[in-house]
């Protein structure tokens, strides 16, 4: 029997998960520091850049958001600090777009935290109507128990 794993945000290194660019040179990302990584449940600290946004999509398992600093808009509704977003297993949400000033989110998935693309399609027409692109996502450091789905 185990006990607690304490851990602080300081812990850790913060790696950068996903990628866009804009037709104007600038580039924005989400980075996230894993606090907790494990079978049973991933725990993170996210950082979004200003305009950063992200398709909508679903996960495989329970998805808690809690938006901490800064302001995030979930489809067509904006969520400023104190917003709490929960996603049941199967279900959908977004696509994402981070405020003026970015956005701090605290995240808890509980099991398999890859997520699934719900609407390609809708995610090219939003990219375009930004001027902006999809980039490569960027490497990370996933455990070696979890295949890395990202470009699928």
């Amino acid at each position: 029997m185990g006990g607690p794993r304490i851990t602080t945000v300081d812990d850790g290194e913060w790696q950068e998960v996903r990628r866009i660019g804009f037709a104007d040179g600038r580039t924005a990302s989400v980075q996230e520091r894993w606090l907790d990584f494990s079978p049973r449940f991933l725990s993170l600290v996210a950082r979004w850049d200003p305009g950063m946004m992200i398709h909508a999509h679903g996960h495989r398992s329970n998805h808690v958001v809690f938006v901490m600093e800064g302001e995030l808009r979930c489809g067509e509704v904006v969520c400023p600090p104190g917003t709490h977003i929960a996603l049941d297993e199967g279900d959908a949400f977004g696509p994402f777009v981070a405020g003026p000033d970015g956005a701090v989110l605290f995240e808890v998935m509980m099991g398999d935290p890859r997520s699934v693309p719900t609407d390609p399609e809708g995610w090219e027409q939003m990219l375009k109507s930004h001027e902006a692109v999809q980039l490569p996502n960027p490497p990370i450091d996933m455990p070696e128990w979890l295949e890395d789905t990202r470009s699928r």
